[in-house]
């Protein structure tokens, strides 16, 4: 009977391990663009997949600095300089010009460092099997090249909003009137004006993208491998989308089955608070203010009047505040104002006696203060920001101000609007239906991870991608429509001129024949 009862036990271990090496899949995640911002989102997928048994190779900038059992890194650190330099605070027009053009720069020197790394080489030569590739969607399709030499199926991540070339890639409708452009603020209610500014954009980074970072990295490619087809066309191939957005924030769009919004898996349960930080926030009555601009912005940068304005409105108020400042003093020392270069941003905003949040509307800062729940003030300076400051207004997590507009009274209401109890109570909702889903956002992009890989010779891209434009408008109908009468009205009239001819010759002959 013990015998039976060892062999029994083994059986049942062996079929549990047999069913976690089925389950087990080898996943390569290629994240080529050296932004720290951008991979501490992806850092947190990557280490659950890990986690949940899937063997992982990563190559990034950013190597782990302890090993983690089954993430494999292929490190890229010291190749290009880490972004993450601090930028003045300032907003011009021609910014929106000048940051598609470093995107495509930084997406074409990303593409050479990465085929140009020996261990990146040695997966190709070694022909190295993956079931699904996993990389990142911003500033270059390069990946997707590396992904089609290692014959595996891709899974495209965003840290962000869809780039303009994802739309018809995806077969996403991109219409100026309700879609908001990533780089601009008009979102889905935008004016005239911005409708314009709009449409003039989006054709113009499509355009950069296409005809310069697209064919640039297709070169590149070319360089290390023979039959690589065109990028654009890899691209459509992308099985999953995931992207970093949720329509309780951003309103709702009419995405295709595999473009699919995972925004918010990067936020951790909070952890502990430093004992000084955590007792300044309780000693509040009237709860704590916490302003950070990001960490590429130098809030020290901004317009002496400006930072006396803000620190006016700031005198007014009766809460604590808690700044990500880049110097040790702010001038004028005031009191009431905890100063740091650096804050643990989650762990602060999770504490429920922290009410607003003042911030340059990053992506990542305003996705955490969603999930906790805390009103926001957004002052967007470049990049995606106008984008995410509209969508806050909009969704109604809280309310914006532009830079050049900022006075004392003029911040000052801003800050009453979003410290009013009944708007406070408003966000608390929106934060709740934000997060009442029918599974998390992290299961959710490890789940479609796994349904790729599991489904590899499926397609499932919409048909609205593989649509040429003529057909996307309807042109050829409207051409039948329109051409088919017209065609019936130039016989008529050629009918019609005709006879008008033959009857003018037979009235100038009889007049002849009367004549003579």
């Amino acid at each position: 009977m013990k015998v039976f009862s060892v062999l029994y036990w083994a059986l049942v271990l062996t079929t549990l391990i047999e069913i976690n090496e089925v389950y087990s899949l080898n996943i390569l995640g290629v994240f080529p663009y050296e932004g720290k911002s951008h991979f501490f989102v992806f850092e947190t997928y990557l280490k659950e997949l890990a986690r949940k048994g899937h063997n992982v190779t990563v190559i990034s900038y950013f190597p782990q600095s302890e090993p983690i059992k089954n993430y494999h890194d292929i490190s890229l650190a010291g190749k290009l300089k880490i972004l993450e330099e601090v930028f003045p605070v300032k907003r011009s027009f021609w910014t929106i010009f000048q940051i598609p053009i470093f995107v495509v720069n930084s997406g074409t020197q990303n593409c050479k460092t990465l085929l140009e790394d020996k261990n990146v080489q040695n997966l190709w030569k070694a022909k190295s099997k993956f079931d699904v590739v996993v990389t990142e969607q911003f500033n270059s399709d390069c990946s997707l090249g590396l992904a089609y030499a290692l014959n595996a199926p891709v899974v495209g991540l965003t840290s962000h909003a869809l780039m303009p070339w994802h739309f018809s890639r995806f077969g996403v409708p991109f219409n100026p009137s309700y879609v908001s452009f990533i780089l601009l603020n008009g979102g889905t209610k935008p004016t005239l004006y911005q409708r314009l500014e709009s449409a003039i954009f989006d054709t113009y980074v499509r355009l950069l993208y296409k005809y310069f970072s697209q064919r640039v990295d297709q070169s590149t490619l070319a360089q290390y491998f023979d039959d690589i087809p065109p990028l654009e066309e890899l691209g459509r191939n992308i099985k999953f989308q995931l992207v970093y957005t949720h329509f309780v924030h951003f309103g709702s769009n009419i995405f295709p089955q595999n473009v699919i919004e995972v925004g918010g898996y990067h936020v951790a349960n909070p952890k502990q608070l430093p004992e000084d930080l955590r007792k300044f926030i309780e000693a509040s009555p009237h709860g704590v203010i916490y302003i950070s601009f990001g960490s590429m912005l130098k809030a020290a940068s901004m317009p002496r009047d400006k930072i006396d304005s803000i620190l006016g409105a700031l005198a007014e108020l009766p809460q604590r505040i808690i700044w990500k400042w880049d110097e040790k003093t702010l001038p004028g020392n005031p009191k009431n104002i905890y100063l740091s270069n650096w804050l643990p941003q989650n762990d602060i905003l999770a504490h429920p006696n922290v009410i607003a949040f003042y911030s340059h509307c990053g992506l990542l800062g305003t996705t955490e203060a969603l999930y906790h729940g805390v009103p926001v003030l957004a002052m967007p300076i470049f990049g995606d920001q106008p984008a995410n400051a509209a969508a806050v207004e909009e969704s109604g997590l809280g309310v914006q101000i532009e830079l050049k507009e900022l006075t004392r009274e003029s911040l000052l209401e801003k800050f009453k609007t979003i410290l009013n109890s009944g708007f406070r109570a408003k966000v608390k909702s929106l934060s709740q239906a934000w997060l009442d889903r029918p599974t998390s956002a992290m299961e959710t992009a490890v789940h479609w991870t796994e349904f790729a890989a599991r489904y590899q010779n499926f397609t499932f891209r919409s048909a609205a991608a593989d649509v040429p434009l003529y057909q996307y408008l309807c042109l050829d109908i409207l051409c039948v429509l329109l051409g088919i009468p017209a065609v019936i009205m130039l016989i008529i009239l050629t009918y019609r001129l005709n006879c008008y001819k033959k009857c003018q010759q037979l009235t100038d002959i009889m007049k002849k024949s009367k004549e003579e």
